[in-house]
């Protein structure tokens, strides 16, 4: 089994080489512009642009918690929108993290990235702005992902 290696960095600037996917977490409402997907956006056009058009198209295709979206940045590199957040607020009526998409969400990228032979990288998903904790997701990434001997790193900025 392979662990999960916690390094300092930029998420959008993945160590190693081979395949690679970025996965982070997105809103059910179609909202981008807080958070990671800022870090996502200076660096590629691709992932916000095709967010938007599956979110637009939603009556249409799988857009929904706990769906999916891999959008090709790079020849060996995607950027996973996962839909693990309902709506845009933390507080009120609690977080809008919502744990069993999030789980859903990983499960999809882990049959991807086994197919990929891909490594997954990301921040700490769900913890930001969705207002979820990483002692909740992490066990989310151990069972989906690390379990299955797909190499993960999560970033976390420096101070």
């Amino acid at each position: 089994m392979t662990g999960i290696a916690y390094v300092q960095g930029d998420a959008t600037a993945p160590v190693g080489g081979g395949a690679r996917i970025v996965a982070h977490v997105c809103n059910d409402v179609g909202g981008w512009g807080r958070g990671f997907v800022l870090a996502v956006s200076r660096r590629w056009d691709g992932p916000e642009a095709e967010f938007r058009r599956w979110y637009r198209e939603r009556d249409r295709n799988d857009f929904g918690l706990g769906a999916l979206q891999l959008v090709r940045v790079e020849p060996d590199l995607w950027v996973a929108n996962m839909v693990g957040r309902h709506g845009l607020r933390v507080g009120g009526r609690g977080t809008p993290v919502r744990y069993e998409a999030v789980d859903a969400a990983l499960g999809a990228l882990g049959d991807r990235a086994v197919d990929l032979g891909a490594s997954v990288h990301m921040p700490r998903i769900g913890c930001g702005l969705a207002g979820g904790t990483w002692a909740r997701v992490e066990p989310l990434v151990r069972e989906r992902l690390s379990s299955r001997g797909i190499p993960v790193t999560v970033y976390d900025l420096p101070d």
